[in-house]
């Protein structure tokens, strides 16, 4: 633990570089936060989404997630949930279940996620994203989840860690 004092390096509409002592980290600006959503039907199958990233330079495959407070006012992480889901796959919730916060990469940033847990899905739409974003949907049944990732990752597209939710145990288990 550290005394000193924290310094803004650069500050961004959306990020803030800090240094406080040795370390540098990244922070959401305007204490903007996330919702990651783990949206599972009826039929066990899950929803996931895969868009371009900028910071990796290619494709990601990833839960579908979004801002919470970023263009609206009193947003909570399930509104936000409901929203997202929604705008980019498709797909309306009739329940959503928050499973508790969590940090993905907390040596070098200082955000973090609500994860959320969806159910009750009603497709709506063809989903995609804003026209800015450029989103694929897809759905895999749960069952499946470990090849198509595989397939995906051997097909150079990029694999968020917060899959890692729904591999674990395929991951550790011996061959």
């Amino acid at each position: 633990m550290t005394d000193e004092p924290t310094e803004i390096a650069w500050q961004g509409k959306w990020i803030v570089a800090k240094r406080q002592g040795k370390w540098e980290y990244v922070s959401r600006a305007r204490d903007i936060q996330a919702a990651a959503i783990v949206a599972i039907d009826d039929q066990d199958h899950v929803l996931l989404v895969d868009q371009y990233r900028v910071p990796l330079g290619k494709r990601c495959l990833e839960l579908p997630a979004g801002l919470i407070g970023d263009e609206h006012d009193g947003d909570t992480a399930l509104d936000a949930a409901r929203r997202e889901l929604a705008e980019e796959t498709g797909y309306h919730c009739g329940h959503v279940e928050d499973l508790g916060y969590f940090h993905s990469s907390p040596g070098m940033v200082s955000e973090g996620f609500t994860l959320v847990r969806a159910t009750g899905l009603t497709k709506v739409s063809e989903g995609g994203g804003t026209a800015d974003e450029d989103i694929v949907v897809h759905r895999v049944p749960r069952s499946d989840l470990p090849g198509f990732v595989a397939q995906k990752r051997a097909e150079g597209l990029a694999i968020d860690v917060k899959l890692l939710l729904l591999l674990g145990g395929t991951l550790l288990a011996r061959s």
